[in-house]
């Protein structure tokens, strides 16, 4: 590996600073109150200045977007490697969203107004449902193959050609769809004041996906 100059030791370390106030922004008030003028301001730079690191709202959105992406899939990945199961994967996936709800939200919640991801970031998110269909592959199925199986076996682009066969395929997309409606729920507070135990509904909710 290369060793970086001083300017580019400086110019990393400063587009992380300005990174951590933009998720501070985030968190106050959400991505559409995301300001570069006032991200500059906190890290002394003027608003021009901070272009030179950023060249606009929307690259330093996709700077944050891989970022959360990237934590996720290392994370589900290094689960996976270490023997995790899918009861251990959506017990780390809701641990990584639990600790930062809006890093969740920016990655699975509503879009950004105006705003369209490079298509790269398609392929980081992927490597998440990648681990999720090797966990589903690896487990006994002998249920009869249902009219969505059937479909999948035509359209595998979404699951980049992953060579499973179409069930686990299906059992992956539906975990992935279904514990990302819970969390939603969860993170959002809909669950507060309802009196009930959140552990408690994902864990019956986890044992009934697994079931299937």
């Amino acid at each position: 590996m290369t060793e970086q100059s001083p300017r580019e030791r400086y110019r990393a370390q400063v587009r992380e600073q300005i990174k951590e106030r933009a998720w501070e922004q985030i968190a106050a008030a959400g991505v559409p109150a995301l300001s570069l003028n006032a991200i500059a301001k906190q890290v002394g730079l003027s608003g021009p200045a901070l272009y030179r690191y950023f060249a606009s709202r929307d690259e330093l959105i996709t700077a944050l977007i891989r970022d959360a992406y990237r934590s996720l899939a290392d994370t589900v990945r290094a689960a996976f490697d270490g023997g995790a199961d899918l009861a251990g994967l959506a017990a780390v996936m809701r641990e990584w969203a639990r600790a930062d709800p809006q890093r969740y939200f920016l990655i699975y919640g509503t879009p950004v107004p105006g705003y369209h991801a490079p298509a790269d970031t398609t392929a980081i998110s992927s490597e998440v449902m990648t681990v999720l269909m090797e966990a589903c592959a690896a487990l006994p199925s002998d249920r009869p193959p249902t009219p969505f199986d059937t479909h999948l076996e035509g359209h595998r682009d979404w699951a980049g050609g992953h060579p499973a066969p179409a069930a686990a395929l299906h059992r992956a997309l539906s975990f992935w769809t279904r514990l990302h409606g819970v969390l939603s729920l969860e993170l959002a507070g809909h669950f507060a004041g309802m009196g009930f135990d959140p552990d408690l509904l994902f864990a019956e909710e986890l044992a009934a996906l697994l079931a299937e």
